[in-house]
């Protein structure tokens, strides 16, 4: 009657070895077979040490940049509007996505909004956005680098494509309208109120692997029409093409996006 008394709460007599799976006894000072053992039962878990988010913050800083570089320079890129060539379409201080894919991987078609590099310099008296002192200007120089801020260079600008490589782009019909391989284009969609579709009449042939551009707000464009004495012609190289803009992000009460307009898509416009 005492040795049932004696055994063990895990059923076991005294003498008898654990069975496998139980506990043999309580933990030693040195047993960490437990999480926690050596601590009080119920005691309360130890805090994460507030250094190791101080340790992984340059880390997910430089992941960060170089998600942001890496977005920059092959899918997305953000653009300042700085001159008044787009109206109404883009107003000055807008900024702008550009889909730098939609031109790598694909062909820039007739209607498109581009960005593009401008080596002949085009527009050399471009105005950027005021300076906000030295350390300022180090900032959103660093910003642009990477891709978090607009870039408001210079040297990049942008225009509507109108003719691509084999067309034929003139100006103007009986009606004043610009042609394309003689179809007339219906501008009035995208065209600056009261502005004509071009003041002074050409004729071009659009060679390929080039682009005829003209802005929206052709009384204030200095675009193909007024480079065709220049050596070029006027006609923008395609690989200079930074990408396709397509929606207006800056400032809020502008957000839209920039399709391209059905005049371009009419019947026989590529020569069908």
């Amino acid at each position: 009657m005492g040795d049932w008394r004696r055994r063990h709460r895990d059923g076991t007599a005294p003498d008898e070895p654990p069975r496998e799976g139980q506990d043999s006894g309580p933990a030693g000072p040195g047993d960490a077979r437990d999480e926690g053992a050596g601590e009080p039962a119920g005691a309360p878990r130890r805090p994460a040490r507030r250094g190791s988010f101080l340790r992984e913050l340059p880390v997910i800083l430089v992941a960060a940049l170089v998600l942001s570089l890496l977005i920059k320079s092959f899918l997305v890129q953000a653009f300042y509007i700085p001159s008044g060539s787009m109206e109404e379409t883009l107003a000055v201080g807008d900024r702008v996505f550009v889909n730098k894919l939609a031109t790598r991987f694909g062909e820039v078609e007739r209607g498109d909004i581009v960005v593009f590099r401008d080596p002949a310099d085009w527009l050399p008296d471009v105005q950027e956005p005021e300076g906000a002192g030295r350390l300022g200007d180090a900032l959103r120089d660093g910003l642009e680098f990477v891709g978090l801020a607009p870039s408001a260079s210079g040297d990049d600008l942008i225009k509507r494509v109108i003719g691509v490589g084999g067309d034929t782009v003139a100006c103007c019909d009986a009606e004043g309208r610009v042609t394309v391989n003689g179809v007339p284009l219906d501008e009035e969609g995208y065209l600056f109120p009261g502005n004509e579709p071009s003041a002074s009449p050409f004729e071009v042939e659009v060679p390929e692997g080039y682009l005829w551009v003209m802005g929206d707000h052709r009384e204030e464009s200095l675009d193909s029409r007024a480079h065709t004495g220049e050596p070029g012609g006027g006609f923008l190289p395609e690989d200079d093409v930074v990408g396709r803009a397509f929606v207006v992000v800056w400032p809020f009460d502008r957000f839209k996006g920039l399709t391209r307009p059905d005049t371009f898509d009419q019947a026989g416009l590529s020569g069908d």
